[in-house]
């Protein structure tokens, strides 16, 4: 008898131990940590495959030294590689951010000591290497925008407050082009509104003979000005001033030039009688004489593709796309050798592949089915392939499949549930495949494209994946939901220790808007390891895209359309009420967060869904449509003059009064984007009704709020309210 309970003494003793053993290996992520870049996975930057489509090169920083080269590897020859420019070599730059070759790859353009403007606008340090001679040269003194080698390589050109420049490389020589660039008048470059909704910076481009440029003329005198105060750290904030159209003001006025850049003579383009209100998209292509202009309508439901002939100054319509609701702007426009083209379109309620021929007649239908093609990759003139990505394998996953000219010969490429994607040769005989899932980070590998051979591993990731293990965090669980007759997507994170008999607090988190994709099946961010690390805390942490957002048909993406945020928050009211009904979700305790057009989802559902939701976290919220830019909301609500219910009915200004629950609201003193007059409308909002809310305003920071330790506070202060208040 006493032997026995010795045993069990020692057996209980030894269950502890492996029990203790098990939590103290455990390790818990630190939120101190991340945002300290620890956690990113490392990534192919800059890939360009080099013109003969038997090489490529990247970019490579070496962190420790603080330099960067440019390293050229061999498709065929893995093994094989050169270093091209190493910054180590050169005095005069310490690392460069970014590369650009000449079409004639005999130059290459190098940027360092970049300062950011906007989201994608920047001034910067440009050098020009000579792959020849290995020499560098400076192209300006000054910090520049947007230069653009011309593609025999002998000049570069470039925007310098807000003028068009030429650089000439040989003689070194530089010519103003453009003299009226003031703070009306844009040359060369994108307004605000252009660079955040149409995706571009630089407006002009050489012509293939490398003697003009064409080039876009932004007139802002009539858009209405915003100011914002700066805070800085001196005794007197100043106030910060730019031209930014909110729905129904005016945008700028859009004229396109071509100079030749010898004699400096100009012509203004007239489309013969088109007089376009956007002009999305401008290149020399389709031809020696060929100029490709696309023009929107402001309603942004009609597009024209026009080619503009340089030398007799005609115009020919390519193609037409119209639409009730509106059209997408994208980069799927290629054309080949013959200056056929590939062009993708929305026209049958999917996103799909169609060849017409060089002067815009319809071919075919390439790719057909309830399904999208997400991106066109490239041609193999050889083989007379495409090579695209698509959702055909479900709406979450992405693979690569390959399809002939004449619509036949489908096969898939790489099928690998998750996140495939490709960047091919220029002739599309090798392609780097990149790979991830929920499991696993970025993976890259080289790939003959004929027979599908794996070449080589290029990188893997194995380090991160074994550091992110260490935490033992929950895997997302993907699964649909039917809400409101819709199948919607959803992700799922319970706590690594989950015990089905009990109640857990639900926080939803969501983004919601048009087009757009939060539940795909690819490795995440920083931000959903803060899920995950939550999850662990005790709480279920779910996502679902409902209606209005991507890759689902047309149809079910422009269902939002004159109603921003109402069909969107049936849904995610409806999602919360269907998972408070299980039997683990503690129904009185659910939250919702999110940032931007999901901050202004978060504050509208904790309003409109007062009974339902308990929390909400808003950061950068619109709350507003009336008070944002033009392009973006004109393009799904029109303008308030034509939609006022539309603006109105749905915006949480209107619903202030309604707040029951506990909430949180946060946003950036500089967001040139969603300013911090749209959040404190809202806070003004809330005190006349007399309801309490928690707010917090970073100083100084922009619509990303980063910088320094503001990451970390943020997500802090996040954390510490949901621990507080569900």
């Amino acid at each position: 008898m006493l032997f026995n309970v010795k045993k069990q003494v020692f057996n209980f003793t030894l269950l502890l131990i492996i029990i203790s053993s098990a939590l103290y290996s455990q390790k818990t992520l630190s939120l101190d940590s991340l945002w300290s870049g620890k956690y990113d996975a490392d990534r192919l930057e800059s890939i360009r495959s080099m013109k003969d489509g038997e090489s490529y090169t990247i970019l490579k920083k070496l962190k420790e030294a603080n330099t960067t080269q440019i390293i050229q590897y061999y498709y065929q020859n893995p093994k094989q590689w050169n270093v091209i420019v190493d910054s180590d070599d050169y005095i005069d730059i310490e690392s460069f951010s970014d590369y650009t070759f000449s079409k004639n790859e005999k130059k290459i353009l190098l940027e360092s000591n970049v300062i950011p403007v906007y989201r994608r606008s920047k001034v910067a340090d440009y050098w020009v290497f000579d792959l020849t001679t290995k020499e560098l040269q400076k192209v300006s003194d000054n910090k520049i925008q947007e230069p653009l080698l011309s593609p025999d390589a002998s000049k570069v050109a470039y925007v310098f407050q807000r003028n068009i420049f030429v650089k000439d490389l040989k003689s070194r020589q530089i010519k103003q082009l453009t003299f009226d660039g003031n703070y009306q008048i844009i040359n060369g470059i994108t307004d605000w509104v252009y660079e955040e909704e149409f995706g571009f910076v630089r407006a002009f481009d050489w012509s293939p003979d490398s003697k003009q440029l064409v080039y876009m003329r932004f007139d802002e005198s009539k858009v209405p000005i915003f100011s914002m105060d700066i805070y800085g750290s001196e005794v007197y904030q100043f106030p910060y001033m730019f031209r930014y159209p909110k729905a129904g003001e005016d945008n700028s006025k859009i004229d396109l030039y071509i100079v030749d850049t010898a004699t400096n003579n100009r012509k203004k383009i007239f489309l013969e009688d088109e007089n376009p209100y956007y002009i999305p998209r401008i290149k020399f292509d389709g031809g020696q004489n060929s100029l490709i202009v696309q023009t929107l309508n402001r309603h942004q439901n009609h597009l024209k593709l026009l080619r503009w002939n340089t030398i007799n100054e005609s115009t020919q319509l390519l193609l037409e796309e119209k639409d009730d609701t509106y059209i997408s702007i994208h980069d799927n426009l290629k054309f080949l050798n013959d200056n056929s083209f590939l062009w993708t379109s929305e026209r049958d309620g999917f996103n799909h592949v169609y060849h017409y021929d060089q002067n815009g007649k319809l071919i075919q239908q390439i790719t057909k089915g309830e399904w999208e093609v997400t991106s066109l990759y490239s041609f193999n003139h050889k083989a007379k392939e495409i090579y695209y990505q698509s959702v055909e394998g479900g709406s979450t996953e992405r693979f690569i499949y390959s399809i002939k000219l004449n619509g036949k010969g489908k096969r898939l490429i790489q099928g690998n549930k998750g996140t495939n994607g490709a960047s091919f040769s220029a002739n599309g005989n090798y392609y780097i495949h990149s790979f991830s899932d929920e499991r696993i980070p970025p993976k890259y590998f080289l790939y003959k494209t004929k027979k599908n051979k794996l070449l080589s591993s290029v990188l893997d990731n194995e380090k991160l994946k074994n550091k992110i293990e260490d935490f033992q965090f929950s895997d997302r669980e993907f699964s649909t939901v039917n809400i409101n007759e819709e199948e919607l997507n959803m992700w799922m994170i319970k706590p690594i220790d989950f015990d089905p008999s009990k109640k857990y607090p639900l926080l939803l988190f969501q983004y919601s808007g048009p087009g757009s994709q939060e539940v795909a099946n690819r490795w995440g961010d920083e931000e959903l390891l803060w899920h995950k690390y939550l999850a662990n805390q005790g709480y279920i942490i779910a996502c679902i895209d409902g209606r209005g957002t991507g890759f689902k048909g047309a149809a079910f993406k422009k269902s939002t359309y004159l109603n921003l945020v109402k069909y969107e928050t049936l849904d995610q009211i409806a999602v919360a009420k269907y998972l408070g009904e299980l039997h683990y979700i503690d129904k009185s305790r659910i939250g919702i967060w999110g940032w931007s057009f999901g901050g202004h989802m978060a504050t509208n559902c904790l309003l409109k869904g007062n009974d339902t939701f308990s929390m909400a976290i808003a950061v950068a919220p619109v709350t507003n449509w009336r008070f944002y830019d033009t392009i973006y909301t004109e393009r799904f609500m029109r303008t308030p003059q034509e939609n006022p219910e539309g603006y109105d009915m749905n915006s949480p200004l209107n619903y202030a009064d309604q707040l029951n629950g506990k909430f949180l609201i946060i946003h950036g003193s500089a967001d040139d984007n969603v300013h911090v007059q749209i959040t404190m409308r809202m806070v003004e909002a809330l005190i006349q009704a007399n309801k309490q809310f928690e707010w917090m305003i970073y100083p100084d920071k922009n619509h990303g709020i980063f910088g320094g330790n503001t990451r970390k506070h943020l997500f802090t202060k996040m954390t510490e309210f949901i621990h507080k208040n569900l």
